[in-house]
């Protein structure tokens, strides 16, 4: 009998390398996760969030999940600490455990910072996909960090009629930096720095994103308009009034966010937003149960909570990639389950 425990470790480089010139595959991810959720494919037991500090959110969480049909559970074990911000570090770091479900051995880590920017955004897209007016030319951001970033590199990919971005950030230093990444390689859009504007931001836009590390309502209800989509990234990021404006409620999924901190969460919890105000959940739309957008008019709101079962999807298709074309380095962790107990004597 073979006892060898060995792991694929997979880096950033090579996650970056398996999506280099395939972002439609991102999304294809993202859209297979919902469906194989829907079908009951998926274990999805409750996030374990280790909060430090309930003012700033600093935490760790542990996101587990099974895909039945690829033989697969993992986790996920991110830390998101707003705090970094400040410093000019990353706020959102994270590696994934994969495992097959035959022998229960691991296979692989693999890294989870990058991934979890891609599965944000991509989730994102997808949504704007169904949910997104017509004709996208102009985008909005209140956030200019790394998550602000993938979205819009990849709503641009989706949408390349976007021809107007802007950005406002705390600091006039991250728009800059957000610019600057972006003016040279996407010449056909025009950049516009709002200098903390939020309104700015916001005013004549056709998608709106929220991606920041506060706990704050800086998006008003006055700022949104009929046509718009919102994208709400992370926790309490807007006014209720916001909500409370918007035709359509679309989640991820519900129920895995009605008892967290997000803005329709607090208002579910103080009886302002009730189960039957949300339209519906993503992968119901996808599925093709329920329409998506359906008007011009309508004013959506789109709230992603981050599921794991998506995060493992994601490690799954990553490890499988990284197998084929040669990437990843391969450790031994152990070539016997036999013990040689002298030496702990």
């Amino acid at each position: 009998m073979n006892n060898t425990i060995s792991i694929k470790i997979i880096t950033q480089e090579d996650v970056a390398a398996i999506f280099d010139s395939h972002a439609d595959r991102l999304f294809e991810i993202v859209e297979d996760a919902f469906l194989k959720a829907s079908k009951g494919e998926v274990l999805f037991p409750d996030k374990i969030s280790q909060i430090f500090d309930t003012q700033t959110q600093n935490r760790i969480n542990c996101m587990p999940a099974t895909l039945l049909g690829n033989k697969v559970a993992g986790l996920k074990w991110v830390s998101v600490f707003p705090t970094n911000a400040p410093k000019g570090i990353q706020n959102v770091t994270g590696v994934m455990l994969l495992s097959e479900i035959e022998t229960g051995f691991p296979i692989a880590v693999i890294d989870g910072t990058l991934c979890t920017q891609l599965r944000t955004a991509a989730v994102g897209c997808v949504a704007a996909k169904y949910l997104a007016p017509k004709k996208v030319e102009t985008v909005g951001f209140i956030g200019a960090g790394e998550e602000a970033r993938m979205h819009f590199t990849l709503l641009k990919h989706l949408f390349p009629s976007i021809r107007t971005c802007k950005v406002a950030s705390r600091h006039s230093a991250t728009e800059d930096r957000f610019i600057a990444e972006f003016d040279k390689i996407i010449p056909d859009v025009h950049f516009i720095a709002c200098r903390g504007d939020n309104s700015q931001a916001v005013a004549d836009t056709d998608i709106i994103v929220t991606a920041i590390s506060g706990q704050a309502p800086v998006l008003k209800a006055r700022d949104v308009r009929a046509g718009m989509l919102y994208i709400h990234v992370g926790g309490w990021e807007d006014e209720y009034g916001v909500a409370l404006k918007a035709d359509k409620i679309v989640c991820d999924d519900w129920n895995a966010s009605k008892h967290r901190t997000q803005t329709i969460c607090r208002m579910y919890k103080e009886g302002l937003l009730k189960d039957k105000d949300i339209y519906a959940d993503l992968a119901e739309i996808i599925a093709g149960q329920k329409k998506g957008r359906e008007s011009d008019e309508e004013f959506i709101y789109f709230n992603s909570v981050g599921l794991s079962y998506i995060d493992l999807n994601f490690a799954h298709e990553i490890y499988r990639e990284a197998s084929l074309l040669g990437l990843g380095r391969d450790i031994v962790l152990a070539e016997s389950d036999r013990v040689d107990y002298r030496c702990f004597i």
